[in-house]
């Protein structure tokens, strides 16, 4: 299995009125964090999108807030593979406070890989490859 995690110092731009991380805000760190992934396997969104012709676009996402993150908090990013279909792959994402270890969210995405013109297609094979090798063994 293979994860990517990184740590995200908190800007007080990130936070509400609150004084808590914007609940939106954190799909963006999974953004991040799906992109970082696919680097690390040696794959970059951009070079996907212009040498494949395809795209990943999210069809859905969840994310289950557990505890608030404030302005100047390091928190820590995971980001797992958890499912690959033929024309799909699945993340799923874990975010802790760094200093006291604490679960932040939990979260997913789904993505279909899609051609320019949105019709369906099936992964690149080297794509499909690297995912299933990566992906979580639950």
């Amino acid at each position: 299995m293979t994860k990517h995690e990184f740590d995200f110092r908190v800007a007080y731009a990130d936070t509400d009125r609150m004084g808590v991380v914007y609940y939106a805000n954190y799909l963006v760190l999974f953004e991040r964090g799906r992109t970082e992934l696919l680097r690390h396997m040696g794959f970059c969104y951009r070079d996907i999108e212009e040498n494949d012709k395809v795209f990943l676009p999210v069809i859905e996402s969840s994310c289950q807030y557990m505890a608030p993150a404030y302005y100047d908090d390091l928190i820590r990013v995971r980001t797992f593979v958890s499912d690959v279909g033929r024309a799909s792959v699945s993340f799923r994402y874990e975010i802790e406070n760094v200093q006291t270890g604490r679960a932040l969210v939990k979260g997913s995405t789904k993505h279909p890989f899609v051609s320019q013109s949105w019709k369906p297609v099936r992964a690149p094979e080297k794509v499909r490859k690297a995912l299933l090798a990566a992906k979580e063994q639950l």
